[in-house]
């Protein structure tokens, strides 16, 4: 059976945002429709009242008070009259534009005219939405078109971007150099260090370690040098605290050495062991013991790359160990350059004892030419013995471009001085105790002799103090003197102070000098005449240091030294240290004068690009590190 076709409603002239029963008097009556096989048929009547009640449904006359779909504006009056939401409904919805007007006032019920805005998101209704959702085509391409580059808008955003990048700039970078120049930094040992603040006040924290020991007496922060200059103290150690022990990484300053000290012929073997603090001293033990295929045990203690000075005065108080009636013991506190370590022999070959600062024979092997020039080294050493057996000067203001070198630049010349503030000795003719102070040196005068005239090598008792008969050998000079001092000073029975002054300038060098105190009291002095050129050896002035030095404290035995008279000789015996203190001129910077590498003359890079030769004291010579001497510009060519 044929199935009638259906009825399409006329198109309408008005859109909705869902479909719409169709308008019209007359109710939609539906097509008949063939009975289901097996099914009653429904009357006429019962399928003319299902169809009222879908119409009624789709158009709200029947539950149009409940639901989604509630609201029905057409109603005046009534059950419906109210709207169930919290919006009234707009002047637009409700036909005030006259474009979804009804064609009838008659209630909806009465009716089968469907309304024309029955539901509340109607996509007409502007109010019912944000312009962002009701786009205009026109008002948009004229916005498009309308392109303003130097609008006061635009400028304003740039403006705003250059103001903020301006700040970000002066805040990270403007800031810091303006308060560079501002605040300048002062010239105190350890500013903005641990908690040091502008004035150079120094926080008293609990085991937190000073370059000025908490007990030193304050009355010792300043003392008036030989040259009237007010010196500042910037380091000391009191030694109050006992028990201490100097094992590597024990100390902020001191570490202990465990090694045999081969190069000065030592008959001991220096261990950590033998250096404690009590009763508020330093004491360095060296008792009888067999180690290490020796005899003796004994110790050494050194600052080495952890505090240096350049010029300044040092002071020790001390009491010697053994006695007078008993010589053979050597007990010594010196410094060194930083760029050497003492008992590793690969850092001293070629930089010790050289303080030389000239490009010329000096600096060359047993500071002779090729060939043999000067003629006269080859006999000017003491009794007609060649004068040097030095490897030269590894480190000279003839080192080629881009050489080995610490620096400041390959043609400054760079070494390891020595200056000693007492080795104590016997003079067993009257068995006087001595303290022999010297400074060591390279390369050297003809027979050793210096300058020893009373205007330029001044002695101030000659009555006590004495030049040292011997004036050095193929491997130094020692420009010396020897004073004697107090024999009740041993064995923690008495004490007495040694120190000396010293001052050095660059750019002054000829203003230099140092000045011994032994006892408490100046015992002499060498300037920087006294080491002046000398046309026999052809060389130059050496330097008063200019090298960074650290302190070296020790008690040892060689017979190099002095012979031990072992009948005499008790162990184990003790030498013993009340105090050390470094004081330097108020005018200096500490970055140059109380660092192991001051800008002027650097020492730390070289020393952590040759570490070998450095940590390894059994390697005795540079090449033996796995190292080689730059070439000599005069000597070898570049």
């Amino acid at each position: 059976m044929a199935v009638p076709p259906r009825r399409v409603p006329p198109p309408s002239d008005h859109y909705y945002a869902v479909p719409q029963s169709p308008s019209g008097s007359r109710r939609y009556q539906s097509q008949p429709q063939p009975p289901a096989f097996g099914q009653p048929q429904a009357s006429s009547s019962q399928l003319s009242h299902r169809n009222d009640t879908t119409q009624g449904v789709a158009t709200g006359q029947i539950g149009g008070g409940y639901g989604p779909y509630s609201y029905n504006p057409t109603m005046a009056s009534g059950r419906y009259t109210s709207s169930r939401f919290s919006n009234a409904p707009s002047e637009a919805s409700i036909g005030t534009t006259n474009e979804k007007t009804t064609a009838s006032n008659a209630p909806i019920a009465a009716t089968t005219t469907v309304q024309q805005y029955p539901y509340m998101w109607d996509t007409k209704d502007p109010d019912l939405d944000d312009p962002l959702h009701n786009p205009d085509p026109v008002r948009d391409a004229a916005l498009d078109r309308s392109c303003a580059p130097f609008s006061s808008r635009g400028w304003l955003n740039v403006s705003a971007l250059v103001i903020i990048c301006a700040g970000i700039i002066v805040l990270f970078a403007g800031y810091p150099i303006i308060d560079h120049y501002v605040h300048q930094q002062p010239s105190i040992a350890g500013f903005n260090l641990g908690g040091i603040n502008a004035s150079g006040q120094v926080p008293d924290f609990a085991n937190f370690p000073s370059m000025i020991d908490a007990d030193t007496d304050r009355s010792a922060y300043t003392r008036t040098g030989t040259d009237g200059k007010t010196y500042k103290l910037v380091f000391s150690d009191e030694f109050e605290t006992d028990g201490r022990t100097f094992w590597p990484g024990d100390d902020p300053f001191w570490e202990a050495v465990d090694l045999h000290y081969w190069p000065t012929g030592d008959i001991e073997w220096y261990d950590p062991q033998q250096i404690t603090t009590e009763n508020g001293k330093l004491v360095i033990t060296m008792e009888e013991a067999q180690n290490h295929n020796l005899n003796f045990r004994s110790g050494m203690l050194a600052t080495w790359n952890k505090f240096c000075f350049t010029t300044g005065y040092i002071e020790v108080k001390v009491s010697m160990p053994g006695s007078p009636q008993a010589p053979g013991l050597w007990p010594a506190i010196w410094t060194m350059g930083n760029l050497g370590r003492a008992g590793y022999g690969a850092t001293t070959e070629g930089t010790w004892p050289y303080s030389y600062d000239a490009c010329d024979v000096g600096t060359f092997p047993n500071q002779t030419t090729v060939d043999g020039q000067p003629s006269v080294d080859a006999t000017g050493g003491t009794n007609g013995q060649p004068l040097s057996f030095m490897p030269g000067q590894r480190l000279s203001a003839c080192t080629c471009p881009d050489s080995d070198h610490p620096g400041p630049s390959v043609n400054v010349g760079r070494g390891v001085p020595e200056i000693d503030v007492f080795e104590t000795q016997i003079d067993v003719a009257r068995f006087q105790a001595q303290v022999s102070q010297s400074f060591q040196t390279a390369p050297y005068n003809y027979q050793y002799e210096f300058v020893n005239t009373s205007d330029v090598t001044p002695i101030y008792d000659t009555s006590i103090t004495k030049f040292n008969s011997y004036k050095g050998a193929q491997y130094q000079q020692a420009i010396s003197a020897v004073t004697d001092i107090d024999n009740a000073n041993y064995n923690d029975q008495g004490y007495s102070t040694h120190g000396f002054e010293w001052w050095s300038d660059p750019n002054h060098r000829d203003d230099g000098y140092i000045t011994w105190f032994a006892d408490g009291k100046q015992s002499w002095k060498m300037t920087a005449a006294t080491i002046g050129p000398d046309s026999i050896t052809q060389i130059s002035q050496r330097l008063i240091p200019e090298e960074p030095v650290y302190i070296i404290m020790n008690l040892g035995m060689s017979p190099g030294f002095q012979h031990q008279d072992f009948k005499h000789l008790t162990f184990p015996v003790k030498m013993y240290v009340d105090y050390v203190r470094v004081y330097q001129r108020e005018d200096v910077d500490v970055n140059e004068g109380a660092s192991c590498d001051p800008p002027s003359h650097p020492t730390a890079d070289y020393i952590n690009r040759h570490l070998n030769a450095y940590t390894n004291p059994n390697l005795t010579t540079w090449d033996q590190a796995g190292y080689t001497f730059p070439r000599n510009s005069k000597y070898d060519g570049c």
